[in-house]
């Protein structure tokens, strides 16, 4: 039986290592970024870092556990044979909707119309970035969880 992704990656003993393997992570999806698009990317994601060097790491704190609890359905059907991140990308589509349901609530739910004007903006083009993160996703929680 798989264990509850809950227990294995928010669990207080845990928690510090997942929120840098993600913050890496993130990291390392915007360095792969090519192009104009990644170019503008880079330099936002650059930019927020050196305004506040806690905004990523707390993003990642407060919206891992809602990430997990989406992630959970897809851990359970895993089962453990294999690899997750090969599990996840063939369901990318799926996977990328639930975990892009997260941030779509929290932005349904603020009153701060310039951050939904941009998130507005960027969201079409969420769905290929995260549909690009999930092998390393998979890895990640693989490795915390497995």
């Amino acid at each position: 039986m798989v264990a509850a992704l809950g227990d294995a990656l928010l669990g207080a003993d845990k928690f510090p290592a997942v929120v840098t393997d993600v913050e890496a992570l993130i990291d390392a999806e915007v360095s792969d970024k090519k192009g104009a698009s990644g170019l503008a990317l880079k330099g936002g994601y650059s930019a927020v870092k050196k305004v506040g060097p806690s905004i990523v790491p707390g993003a990642i704190e407060g919206l891992l556990p809602e990430f997990v609890q989406k992630i959970q359905p897809f851990w359970q059907e895993f089962g453990g044979a294999g690899s997750f991140a090969d599990f996840l990308v063939a369901r990318e589509e799926q996977v990328s909707d639930a975990l892009l349901g997260v941030t779509d609530e929290r932005i349904a739910g603020t009153s701060k119309t310039a951050i939904k004007k941009v998130y507005d903006a960027l969201r079409p083009s969420a769905k290929k970035h995260v549909g690009e993160a999930l092998p390393r996703l998979g890895a990640l929680i693989q490795k915390h969880a497995g």
